[in-house]
């Protein structure tokens, strides 16, 4: 959705070329890849993190305007609220130092940004939900000054018919309305980019979408909403609630919606981009001029741009994305499970788990995907968001037994997944020092049982036994978060609970 997007009404003229242009850009696309026009392995990742903007209370400021306008980088750029911002790191190649550089990149910018927040009396806080975000916070007049979020909030909102319903049952049970799709902004994540070459690609899709639940388990860090401790990551069922077209009887008729876990295993990019357009009308239905069969009988390479904008309004968990690199196409799969935070290192741990992992499941002989049923997988994505780090899983049994066996979380990740992640690691050619120090942070987490969401919810009940009301121990909590995101160690190493006794609210 990063794409320059003008205002405007659309009428039925708009949508129904918009449909034509979009079965013309499927049609190039498997062109494309019928005659092998894309670019050869470079080995390349991405990173972008969403962030929040903070008081010195802890609570949320609308300021990301004022913040840009001082940090002045196109690196930042705004996200939907006003609350919001995110900074994207260029594309590295998966080698040697690649994480410590991307460690040091990364507490750079951040630490940048923060000092330029600092100016308007705000300060920058990653975190999955930050938990003091109330009801009130999350209004369409809260959205960013910009014309695409003002545009798809009123497609999506027009499309939907009535209000949006949010209904989490987790350890506390939250349900309220929303006219908007603002309760999208409380979902700070992190984006895992990585460019394959269409041969690989389904493969290294499936097994994203099969690792996705363990990294959830030991990266969760969203387990509150407008007061209610609800999923350990609760961003998901947020996310697909409060961006959903479908009125309660489209749901009954079983309508995919449009934040999608996904239905099966893939055996080609194309099936993702064609079932995006055979499932989901178009929300933002703005032509280009170009031509994409015309640009290909040219010997040129079409943008695709109205499949690109049709699929920035398809949230997958894990995206294929189609672009264009100094003139020559590629293919990336984005992994969107993972929220932002707690701190650098951790957030670098994350990424060197996930790129490991993807890349050890993805050559593995006996592929997990063809042990495992897909209903499986979402079913374990499903349980790693509710439970985090204390989720059990269903797997393919080790060696050569046949069929699946329930594992908890913490045993499959420390005595399967991890030596996997280990060996995936070194066939990017990542060096022993960087492997070793971020796959440590992840094994310790398993070891501690502990990752974000665990710390946010013990501490928040240490501040219920001082005294503390609801709202100001969610208010102590996220102040003593920012603190120690600051510091810079690990999740695991936090000491729980507050650094002090806090009065009595």
């Amino acid at each position: 959705m990063g794409e320059k997007v003008v205002a405007g009404q659309f009428d039925l003229s708009d949508r129904h070329r918009y449909r034509d242009k979009l079965q013309r850009c499927l049609k190039g696309l498997e062109r494309l890849l019928a005659e092998k026009r894309f670019d050869r392995p470079k080995n390349l990742m991405g990173l972008e993190i969403e962030l929040n903007l903070v008081g010195s209370d802890g609570m949320p400021k609308m300021l990301n305007a004022q913040v840009l306008e001082r940090i002045a980088s196109r690196d930042f750029q705004t996200e939907l609220a006003m609350f919001n911002l995110e900074v994207n790191i260029a594309p590295h190649r998966l080698e040697a130092r690649v994480f410590d550089r991307l460690a040091e990149e990364v507490a750079t910018s951040l630490a940048y940004a923060d000092r330029k927040a600092s100016e308007v009396d705000a300060g920058i806080v990653m975190i999955g939900i930050l938990p003091t975000l109330d009801r009130d916070d999350l209004v369409s007049s809260n959205l960013s000054d910009v014309d695409r979020y003002t545009l798809l909030n009123d497609q999506i909102v027009a499309a939907r018919g009535e209000d949006f319903r949010l209904d989490i049952d987790g350890v506390e049970h939250l349900t309220c309305t929303s006219k908007s799709i603002a309760p999208e902004a409380a979902c700070t994540s992190v984006q895992l980019h990585l460019q394959v070459t269409p041969n690989r690609f389904a493969d290294v899709w499936n097994a994203a979408q099969a690792a996705s639940a363990a990294q959830v388990a030991v990266g969760a860090n969203a387990p509150f909403l407008f007061g209610h401790e609800l999923w350990r990551e609760s961003r998901p069922p947020l996310f697909q609630q409060s961006t959903d077209t479908r009125p309660p009887e489209l749901q009954a008729q079983g309508v995919r919606p449009r934040t999608w876990f996904g239905e099966r295993w893939i055996s080609s990019a194309y099936d993702l981009f064609e079932e995006n357009l055979r499932y989901f009308p178009a929300l933002l239905p703005i032509c280009d001029s170009e031509d994409p069969l015309d640009v290909l009988d040219e010997g040129g390479i079409p943008k695709l741009a109205e499949l690109v904008l049709h699929n920035g309004t398809v949230y997958r968990w894990n995206r294929p994305v189609y672009d264009i690199a100094d003139g020559v196409p590629h293919l990336r799969v984005e992994n969107r499970v993972l929220p932002a935070g707690p701190t650098v290192t951790d957030v670098i741990a994350n990424a060197a788990f996930y790129y490991g992992l993807v890349r050890a499941l993805a050559e593995e002989s006996r592929p997990v995907w063809t042990r495992l049923p897909f209903a499986a997988a979402a079913a374990n994505f499903d349980a790693a968001c509710k439970h985090g780090i204390d989720a059990r899983f269903t797997w393919p049994r080790r060696g050569r037994y046949a069929g699946t066996a329930e594992v908890d979380a913490v045993s499959l990740v420390r005595d399967e997944l991890l030596p996997l992640a280990e060996a995936g690691l070194d066939a990017w050619g990542v060096e022993p020092a960087d492997r070793d120090l971020y796959l440590g942070v992840i094994e310790e987490r398993c070891r501690r049982r502990a990752n974000g969401a665990s710390w946010q919810v013990a501490t928040f009940h240490r501040a219920l036994d001082l005294g503390l009301g609801r709202d100001a121990a969610l208010a102590a909590t996220t102040r003593r978060y920012r603190e120690l995101t600051q510091a810079g160690e690990p999740v695991h190493t936090w000491p729980v609970g507050l650094p002090e006794p806090v009065p009595m609210a």
